[in-house]
């Protein structure tokens, strides 16, 4: 067996070891990948043995004919855009105040993760009822505080209920980058820090020029998994409004699932979910690249 590693060369190792998980890889999510987009230019009803070939029809339906497509891609943006940026800028205050000494730290750092380890439907079940109109913990406390005016009914109407459902995704969501960052925080050169204070730079100073620019492969992966989880959010909008009311809360992972598996309509079901993928391969791989160049002028 020595023999035969010692007549292979590293790559060939290298390929050897990777082969299982290349094949894994490959078996359930590059193949899913390639089997929803050719779907998507076919009509089926999940029962029939045959698709039928139909080209570009799923798409022309789901941008001219279908009333809902519309509202969910601009609920997905406008959930995207905030999530990117409110939970990690939370985040990103809490890494900095958790990297201090200061008292009781490694206890609020397990406080503020907790969310992150709750499944989804749990903490959609816990928020919806928190919202509730009449037994929520929201409204009774308004209540006794004697502000009636501001009592809502926060899953129920349209204007607030997508906002109300991303309060509870920014509470489960900020532990996770904030451990992010915390790493990347830790992993700053002290030795850097203290050659920038003997220079004369301040906090804001070693924070600009020295903790902000090691800092820039941490921000690259929280951005990119925000970006990624945000916009296929479903579980949570699932669990607290399934998309109501009115469709004023429905996201493009969702509706995809609903035109799949509840309507029936898998080929329309997969266009919007090529669309999706669409949308995150244009915003991310720029960015990455973007990213990358500017990593390697650095060094």
């Amino acid at each position: 067996m020595s023999k035969a590693r010692q007549s292979m060369g590293p790559q060939m190792q290298g390929y050897v070891l990777l082969a299982p998980a290349l094949v894994v890889y490959l078996l359930f999510a590059v193949y899913p990948m390639v089997d929803v987009i050719r779907m998507s230019f076919s009509s089926w009803n999940g029962l029939s043995p045959d698709a039928k070939f139909v080209g570009l029809a799923n798409y022309r339906a789901i941008m001219t004919q279908d009333p809902v497509f519309w509202g969910a891609l601009t609920n997905t943006i406008l959930w995207t855009a905030f999530a990117v940026i409110i939970p990690n800028l939370i985040s990103f205050c809490l890494a900095l105040a958790l990297n201090q000494n200061i008292p009781g730290k490694s206890g609020l750092r397990v406080i503020f993760y907790l969310p992150v380890i709750i499944a989804s439907i749990a903490v959609a079940t816990i928020w919806k009822w928190m919202y509730d109109p009449f037994f929520g913990l929201f409204n009774s406390l308004l209540t006794s505080w004697h502000l009636d005016g501001w009592i809502m009914d926060w899953l129920g109407d349209k204007k607030i209920a997508l906002w109300s459902v991303f309060v509870a995704h920014v509470w489960q969501s900020v532990g996770f980058s904030m451990v992010l960052f915390l790493a990347g925080l830790q992993s700053v050169s002290t030795t850097l820090i203290e050659a920038a204070r003997i220079d004369g730079a301040g906090r804001w100073g070693v924070f600009r020029y020295v903790t902000l620019p090691a800092l820039g492969p941490t921000i690259t992966v929280v951005f990119v998994l925000s970006l990624i989880n945000s916009l296929k959010a479903f579980d949570i909008v699932y669990g607290m409004t399934g998309g109501g009311p009115a469709q004023s809360t429905q996201m493009l992972a969702m509706w995809a699932y609903t035109q799949s598996m509840q309507l029936g309509v898998f080929g329309r079901g997969a266009a919007v979910s090529v669309v999706l993928l669409l949308i995150t391969l244009v915003i991310v791989l720029p960015y990455m690249r973007w990213m990358f160049r500017r990593e390697e002028m650095v060094r």
